[in-house]
């Protein structure tokens, strides 16, 4: 008689994705302002040292720059006539300039940074938006990374691949080149600034009745003049990437102040609405070097994203994470406004979160400092599947889990007292040390696909068995 051996309820694939300092994007260079506190721009004397340049030496430097960065970047001529213009007003004689030496300029007003020279972790994964031509049960997915350069500074990068029917991974290679996407100006609520108002220290009197006196909706020009409204306005904008530009090439950089040192973090999850629309929305930790907030980023085709300030007591500190769905008329979110405890969050909107109350809290010793959620809740047959992270001694982190009711997940059905995931020997050591730490799993089948990042150093996959797992927690 054979016997068909149990599947084991977690296992590490051999997956393991590290920082690649080559994978660099280009950003303004003003010099003089590089250094915060530097003092005052030399933008001036660059210029006039350019302008001074004889035309040989002018071509023969511009060639250079061609030659070595043209496979660095897409469209590198383009992207020097865009550096040049933000110089243009403050060039003498600008309009008898050479092409040649506009774009030397350019290039001077440019430089590289290198996306994850420091560190690459933190994944959340959702299935892929295009499922054509895949064999039967396999899945495409877009998994996001967080990746750190110079300064500690975060983005949001994005990878693709595919797990097929046998529970196999397969990542997509990037290409050589990164694409960044264009900020624009939006539309402002004037209720959804009215309440971020009341939440800013200071005197708002003044700024609140400029608001009542706009119309329902406003461009940020209509703020101007008031420093703590263009500061909110500034806060929430759209992001677009060229259309041709692939996937795995696209970077976001933080693009306003609330994001001026990262975006961290993002928990990425494909939403249903009421509508019967769907979509992908996730939550972020705005880092702005002193203090930080969730806000909101989404997109129906990773192409666009609607990046959002938002308001509420259950929108405060780090680690929100969507629910899929609207329970009970609302939209809901895990919440650790507390910075210690699991809590749940509801809106009407997206925009304003109202707490609910503390699901968990610190109990168990490889939690004992803080507990908090490791991306979106999960929906299956027996509840609401939710990763947790914990934080003990040495500062250690693991990876949990619990059940919340479909119905009410106020109610705990039950959650494991041990770990589902330590750091291995292998594990420990890198930019954090001692710390497993996913943002969101996908559910391919009776499988979880856990994307982890490895004591902030590198990126590795655990696979787990859902049954298995769901009979644990509700052992407890």
């Amino acid at each position: 008689m054979t016997t068909v051996e149990a599947r084991p309820l977690l296992r590490r694939t051999p997956h393991v994705l590290r920082p690649d300092a080559s994978r660099v994007v280009s950003t303004p260079f003003l010099p003089g302002v590089e250094i915060e506190g530097a003092g005052l721009s030399r933008r001036a004397v660059v210029l006039a040292r350019l302008l001074a340049l004889p035309d040989a030496e002018v071509d023969a430097a511009l060639i250079d720059v061609l030659t070595s960065f043209s496979t660095r970047h897409d469209d590198l001529v383009g992207l020097l006539d865009e550096r040049y213009a933000l110089v243009a007003p403050h060039v003498e004689g600008a309009d008898g300039l050479s092409l040649e030496r506009r774009r030397l300029i350019g290039a001077c007003m440019s430089q590289e940074y290198a996306i994850e020279s420091a560190a690459l972790f933190n994944p959340s994964m959702v299935a892929h938006p295009d499922q054509g031509g895949l064999p039967v049960g396999a899945v495409r997915f877009v998994m996001s990374v967080r990746g750190v350069g110079e300064g500690h500074v975060s983005c949001v990068e994005l990878r693709t691949g595919v797990v097929d029917a046998a529970d196999v991974l397969t990542f997509d290679t990037p290409g050589p080149t990164t694409s960044v996407a264009v900020r624009h100006e939006i539309e402002h609520s004037r209720a959804d600034l009215l309440r971020q108002s009341g939440e800013l220290a200071g005197d708002r009197d003044d700024d609140d009745a400029r608001l009542r006196g706009l119309p329902a909706s406003f461009p940020a020009v209509a703020v101007e003049g008031s420093a703590r409204l263009a500061w909110l306005a500034s806060c929430s904008y759209d992001a677009t990437f060229p259309a041709a530009a692939s996937v795995d090439s696209r970077v976001l950089l933080p693009g306003s102040p609330a994001e001026r040192n990262g975006i961290e973090d993002l928990r990425l999850v494909e939403v249903e609405h009421t509508e019967g629309q769907r979509g992908f929305l996730g939550t972020y930790t705005a880092f702005d070097g002193q203090s930080v907030a969730p806000h909101l980023l989404a997109t129906d085709d990773f192409t666009t994203f609607r990046m959002r300030r938002l308001s509420g007591p259950g929108a405060k500190n780090k680690g929100m994470a969507l629910f899929p769905r609207r329970v009970g008329g609302q939209y809901l979110a895990l919440s650790r406004w507390d910075r210690e405890s699991n809590s749940l969050a509801a809106s009407p909107d997206l925009q304003h979160w109202e707490d609910l109350g503390t699901l968990s809290a610190p109990m168990w010793a490889w939690e004992i400092i803080q507990v908090g959620n490791c991306g979106s809740p999960i929906e299956t047959p027996e509840g609401w599947l939710v990763l947790t992270h914990g934080v003990g001694p040495m500062r250690q982190y693991g990876i949990g889990a619990m059940l919340l009711d479909l119905e009410d997940p106020r109610r705990v059905l039950g959650s494991l007292r041990s770990p589902l995931l330590t750091p291995s020997a292998d594990e420990r050591d890198g930019y954090v040390p001692n710390v497993v730490y996913t943002c969101g799993a996908l559910l391919h089948g009776d499988t979880l696909v856990l994307p982890y990042g490895c004591s902030d150093a590198a990126i590795r996959v655990a696979l787990v068995d859902v049954p298995q797992l769901l009979t644990a927690i509700l052992a407890g």
